[in-house]
């Protein structure tokens, strides 16, 4: 009898944990069965970006584990068996979150009534090329885009741009679909920041999660310039500086910045293909942030129109750290910028504006 006394306490606690449980995963599913489709337009679709991306969105990597998704692929019509096969496979994938695919290389089709539009569809810069080539091709193929955004999209609708020149191609969507918010029209550079973070994780020999606000400004270029003067590393006593922990001015200036520079070609180098992976690693980044928020302390890299912010001509899409909560971006203000910085800053936004002019040129010819 007193063994009984002794058990009688534990089994009804853990009866009733197990009953909250119970209650908790049936309140999720409520949850689930309540909230509507997000539509998520993915350009570029069948490309191995893609291919790498779409997982993530169809498991709610992407946006969250609860909300349920309606998925739109939109490729050239040379690639359309391709796009078919990947729809297959989505539907083989058999996603609980994911409500529908659509599949098509209509524009129009693709557009309609999407709330964010992952553009990964772009002219190819092949050996030899500069970035000059296929500036003509890239900037008719966004002002097209930017016109079915304009007329199809949701009016709200969040665009990362990710095809290169990204930048650019953020631009012109900006300049050809006016109704749609600027502040809503982004590029990726988060893929930038994700390498400056591990370049540094590796340096220090720490966790890369410990380590937080790196900064990628300007151009998703050659002449972006990635900054550790305001990053720290988290540890028991606190937040470290980076440059102190670093204690090299002079690695930091330059073979850190230059492997984030180039870490691209090197990545080609060894795969013989560009990022993927890692690209559609960041493009998840970007949104999920974007969306849900970042932690607070913390600011991530974003290409975003410019406000004026740190003397940057107004208008460019053009790298800042960003922090987002509710929904919105603000970019984050107050940050001491040094001599070198300066230059770099002014160099990357001098490569923007020529770009722009380029494509300016392009659209009149």
């Amino acid at each position: 009898m007193e063994y009984l006394q002794m058990i009688e306490k534990p089994l009804v606690l853990i009866g009733c944990a197990y009953l909250s449980w119970k209650l908790i995963r049936h309140m999720l599913n409520l949850l689930i069965v309540g909230k509507d489709p997000v539509k998520i337009l993915v350009t570029g679709a069948a490309g191995q970006i893609g291919y790498a991306l779409l997982p993530l969105i169809a498991r709610g990597a992407m946006l969250d584990h609860d909300q349920p998704v309606i998925i739109h692929l939109l490729d050239v019509e040379s690639a359309a068996k391709e796009l078919e096969g990947v729809k297959m496979e989505l539907v083989d994938g058999a996603f609980p979150l994911v409500k529908d695919i659509v599949a098509t290389t209509d524009v129009v089709e693709a557009f309609q009534g999407v709330n964010i539009a992952v553009m990964l569809g772009g002219f190819p810069m092949k050996e030899g090329m500069e970035r000059k080539d296929v500036m003509p091709k890239n900037v008719s193929m966004y002002k097209a885009q930017a016109l079915a955004l304009e007329q199809h999209a949701a009016s709200d609708c969040k665009v990362l741009v990710v095809a290169n020149p990204a930048n650019t191609n953020a631009l012109i969507l900006k300049e050809f679909a006016p109704s749609i918010p600027a502040k809503n029209i982004t590029c990726l550079t988060r893929l930038d920041h994700n390498r400056a973070l591990a370049l540094i994780s590796e340096r220090l020999n720490v966790y890369v999660s410990d380590v937080k606000n790196v900064i990628i400004w300007g151009n998703h270029s050659s002449t972006q310039y990635p900054d550790a003067n305001h990053a720290t590393v988290s540890s028991i006593s606190g937040h470290k500086p980076i440059k102190k922990l670093v204690a090299d001015d002079d690695w930091l200036n330059t073979e850190f910045t230059t492997n984030v520079q180039q870490r691209d070609a090197a990545i080609v180098e060894a795969r013989k293909m560009s990022s993927a992976l890692s690209a559609a690693n960041a493009a998840c980044d970007h949104i999920r942030d974007w969306v849900l928020g970042t932690p607070k302390g913390t600011w991530v890299s974003m290409g975003v129109c410019s406000d004026g912010s740190y003397g940057v001509p107004e208008g460019l899409i053009y790298s800042f750290p960003v922090i987002c909560e509710k929904g919105e971006w603000s970019i984050m203000q107050g940050l001491k910028i040094d001599g070198f910085s300066r230059e770099k800053l002014d160099e990357t936004a001098l490569e923007l504006i020529e770009e722009k002019i380029l494509a300016l040129s392009c659209l009149k010819s």
